[in-house]
């Protein structure tokens, strides 16, 4: 898989099959994800650091070999307090990754 850099942050590596994507996210320190939302369903898996998130009016951090699900239209953020390696599953596979049209993460 080929690494994708988003911004000077942030970058990613994904695999999509008809149902799944799987995406490695690798976030430096400080890195943000603004607030958004999708019809994804998501499940974060720290595999090393830790992610702040705020979702559903709460602060809550994922770290290393946390998990976490983020269910479908549910707005949320996070930040990288440390350098971090995040494996995201979406269902349905994100479209706006697919075909580039997921500004809120580029630049």
């Amino acid at each position: 898989m080929p690494m994708e850099d988003l911004s000077a942050t942030i970058g990613r590596k994904m695999i999509t099959g008809e149902r799944t994507m799987m995406a490695r996210i690798f976030l430096k320190k400080g890195a943000i994800v603004p607030m958004h939302s999708h019809d994804n369903e998501q499940i974060t898996y720290v595999l090393d650091g830790a992610l702040e998130f705020q979702i559903d009016g709460k602060t809550v951090v994922v770290g290393k070999g946390q998990v976490m699900v983020i269910p479908s239209n549910m707005p949320h953020s996070a930040k990288a307090l440390e350098d971090t390696d995040d494996l995201d599953v979406f269902t349905p596979p994100r479209q706006d990754w697919l075909n580039k049209t997921d500004a809120y993460l580029r630049g």
